[in-house]
């Protein structure tokens, strides 16, 4: 079997994407994490760039890591200087990992037009910074930038570049695809000639810009790249990385040749895709490959009905491999297997007739912009009601909003509820944010001492979305709220020409979903959030 390394440089290539900032704090614990995933190589940044990068590569060596090299990452000496000489050399040496990596150009454009100085001056730089650097560190891995770009201008200078680096002392080359244009069978042409010629082992550093950085990645390792760059979840500047979940997912799961992470590593991708995601403060993608929500998700009624019998029939391998799970969606488009699968969890599924009616009911809703694929614990209420396995904890008996401002001061929102809990009645006022965070005040003012277990229940997420955009103003809206207690996330949904009385629709959806999902004692019913899930595999 053939080692492939797995070389993460999410906390430098991936943190120059934009809207990607991590902290001191955030860059150790996520090296962490791939250190428990089993990354070979974990590149923390360039310790001469700025302060962070510099506390980053002294707090790391307290880190208890077992497996993952710290790399700290550098340029090439500067023109006319001795490589002893050069500050960025020194702090790279003296950051004290265990390997260092170091870029240097291959593009003849780049040598002249760029640094501005003669080829033969840019080989001398290479040759200098790798020799010094090999000979104060164990492991030097050396990156052709714009190799591929390079190559297919100027093979013959792109190759001296590389024997130079290999002379010098280099342990590893890399092969960049720095603009992320290069086409599979370019790298997998150019890869398999490096390899005849250059005895150092190869490894592969792809950009997205095209689409194709982890088809490329996977065809450089095919013609014998034995290290893949890349980033987790594709992070980095422009289009980003190659994304080290599908390098990892398709080289573990579809090359049988090639080892990858540990035994028993694997199942973590997806906790440590969500991870990363959480701590960048970014947004999940849905449909990403292996790692996403959607990933395995099923909502056509005839894949249903096929994944239910077989498994395999719908899916590439099995979720649970990547840490992930599978998910059966219910709209609209849903024929009854969607439905019985949904109807398994309360062991309603051989009710035909409630089949028949929710499916009805949830076609109904869908027309007037009801989605339930976010906002499964409204779908719980729904078939709950339908079933007659629903009690009602409270009667509302209506709300009132009010907004009042001042130019040049902020307005305040006020909320004023009443409503029914057995023979008590309930008036309360609460003042909020805006009309949700005070509608929400309210509610708890009249339920919270009714029912303690609300207190452990807040907001974490709140979306609207316009549904029939045509009309102007008496547009219908689609409000989505996400709500969590101490061991579930759920989403309910409320619709509406009026956008606070859709907030409110889907705020009372969570209320009851809550009192409902601690009288059953079970926190089955709605699935966890990706963020959660991500902790509880954790």
């Amino acid at each position: 079997m053939t080692r492939i390394a797995i070389y993460d440089t999410t906390l430098r290539d991936g943190s120059q994407g934009e809207g990607v900032n991590f902290s001191l704090q955030d860059k150790l614990l996520i090296t962490s994490r791939l250190d428990e995933l089993g990354v070979d190589y974990v590149e923390g940044g360039y310790p001469l760039s700025n302060p962070k990068d510099a506390a980053y590569f002294q707090a790391v060596r307290d880190l208890p890591l077992g497996h993952t090299k710290v790399v700290a990452f550098g340029m090439t000496r500067r023109r006319d200087i001795a490589a002893e000489d050069d500050t960025g050399m020194k702090a790279l040496v003296a950051a004290g990992t265990p390997a260092v990596t170091v870029v240097g150009k291959t593009w003849d454009l780049h040598v002249r037009e760029v640094l501005g100085v003669s080829l033969e001056e840019n080989l001398r730089m290479i040759g200098d910074s790798l020799a010094f650097c090999a000979s104060r560190v164990s492991e030097v891995i050396y990156d052709a930038e714009h190799f591929f770009d390079g190559f297919r201008r100027n093979p013959d200078y792109s190759l001296q570049t590389l024997r130079q680096a290999a002379e010098a002392g280099a342990s590893w080359i890399i092969l960049c695809d720095t603009n992320g244009g290069s086409l599979p069978e370019e790298v997998a042409e150019a890869v398999s000639q490096v390899a005849r010629e250059i005895r150092v082992p190869l490894g592969i550093h792809t950009h997205n810009d095209g689409e194709l950085a982890v088809a490329n990645a996977l065809a450089a390792v095919r013609q014998g790249a034995r290290q893949v760059q890349g980033t987790i979840n594709g992070l980095g500047e422009r289009c980003g990385n190659a994304d080290l979940c599908s390098v990892i997912g398709n080289l573990s799961l579809k090359y049988p040749d090639f080892e990858v992470l540990a035994p028993g590593k694997l199942v973590r991708l997806t906790e440590v895709s969500r991870y990363v995601y959480e701590t960048a403060n970014m947004n999940f993608r849905p449909g990403q490959a292996f790692v996403g929500a959607s990933a395995f998700a099923h909502k056509g009624g005839m894949h249903v009905h096929g994944v239910r019998k077989i498994a395999s029939s719908y899916e590439h391998i099995e979720p649970s491999t990547v840490g992930n799970e599978r998910r059966i969606l219910v709209s609209e488009l849903s024929g009854k297997s969607n439905i019985a699968e949904k109807l398994t969890e309360f062991g309603l599924d051989q009710d035909q007739d409630l089949l028949s009616r929710v499916l009805d009911r949830v076609q109904e809703l869908e027309n007037e912009g009801y989605q339930f694929e976010a906002a499964e614990a409204s779908f719980v209420l729904l078939v709950e009601r339908l079933a007659g396995r629903h009690d009602k904890r409270f009667d509302l008996r209506g709300f009132h909003v009010g907004v009042a401002g001042q130019y040049g001061r902020a307005s305040m929102t006020e909320a004023t509820i009443k409503l029914q809990v057995g023979d008590v009645f309930e008036h309360t006022v609460s003042e909020g944010d805006g009309p949700v965070n005070a509608l929400d005040g309210a509610l708890r003012k009249a339920l919270e001492h009714h029912y303690p277990g609300l207190r452990d229940m807040h907001l974490v997420d709140y979306k609207v979305r316009v549904i029939n955009a045509r009309a102007g103003t008496a547009a219908r809206v689609r409000v989505v709220i996400e709500s969590t207690d101490q061991d579930a996330v759920w989403g309910t949904i409320g619709v509406s020409e009026n956008v606070i009385e859709a907030s409110w629709l889907a705020l009372v959806d969570s209320f009851e979903y809550k009192l409902s999902k601690d009288a059953r004692g079970r926190t089955a019913a709605a699935p966890k959030s990706p963020a959660l899930a991500a902790e509880s595999l954790s």
